[in-house]
């Protein structure tokens, strides 16, 4: 059931998710888990946790690439603060 993927199960994403995978072993065999034991018999089966990669599909590897190297260390070597104290009984000393 589970290689078969949540489509074949009824579900419009590809996302297997705890409640999904209890809910239809609820439908299939009757047997109910709480979350935590659903995911200790994932485990057991082989089964772990997988968190896709949040890229957005039209990513160019070579803008960001030329990005990082000549945009970002001007950016991140600017000061936008002066040097000093909060303290208002501890002069500034320069």
């Amino acid at each position: 059931m589970l290689d078969a993927g949540p489509a074949a199960a009824g579900y419009a994403d590809q996302c297997w998710t705890l409640a999904r995978v209890a809910d239809q072993v609820w439908r299939r065999f009757g047997v109910e888990y709480t979350l935590a034991g659903m995911d200790v018999l994932l485990h057991r089966i082989g089964w772990s946790v997988q968190v896709p990669a949040r890229r957005a599909a039209e990513r160019d590897e070579e803008k960001v690439a030329r990005w990082r190297e000549g945009t970002w260390p001007v950016i991140k070597g600017r000061r936008t603060w002066a040097p000093g104290s909060a303290s208002k009984t501890s002069p500034v000393r320069a």
